[in-house]
């Protein structure tokens, strides 16, 4: 893997956005639940509510918390932490299309949570901003 990406294009012409099969849910975690929502979480944040997490579905749905379903578009591109755009651009062109969208920028990649049922779509128009970009 090379270094980070920090120019804005560069960071949308190289974000290669990959759609993740399965189904997340933002849930919080309490004393009795935290063994199995921290065991399954691919994220966690201590909020001055709680700890919220993000797990599959299905272990939302043992835990008995329900909510809605998102789907993980994960950008390849590795982004600059100090890079600036990449999430404006993303966030803009699914906000356009009326598409809700939840950023995790983690160390290496920025994680896009999307409404299930619009995933593909959401999918479909990062490509395209992508390629555009590429084009320049």
């Amino acid at each position: 893997m090379g270094g980070p990406v920090s120019g804005r294009e560069a960071m949308i012409a190289a974000m290669d956005p990959q759609l993740d099969p399965r189904r997340w849910r933002f849930v919080l975690v309490s004393p009795d639940t935290a063994p199995q929502l921290l065991g399954a979480a691919i994220a966690t944040f201590r909020e001055d509510e709680g700890v919220g997490a993000i797990v599959p579905s299905p272990v939302a749905d043992e835990a008995g918390q329900a909510g809605p379903d998102f789907r993980r578009i994960v950008l390849q591109v590795h982004s600059d932490l100090e890079g600036v755009g990449l999430t404006a651009a993303v966030a803009t062109a699914l906000a356009d299309a009326g598409i809700a969208c939840n950023v995790v920028a983690a160390l290496h990649h920025d994680y896009l949570f999307v409404p299930a049922a619009r995933a593909e779509e959401a999918l479909a128009l990062l490509e395209a901003l992508s390629a555009d970009a590429r084009r320049g």
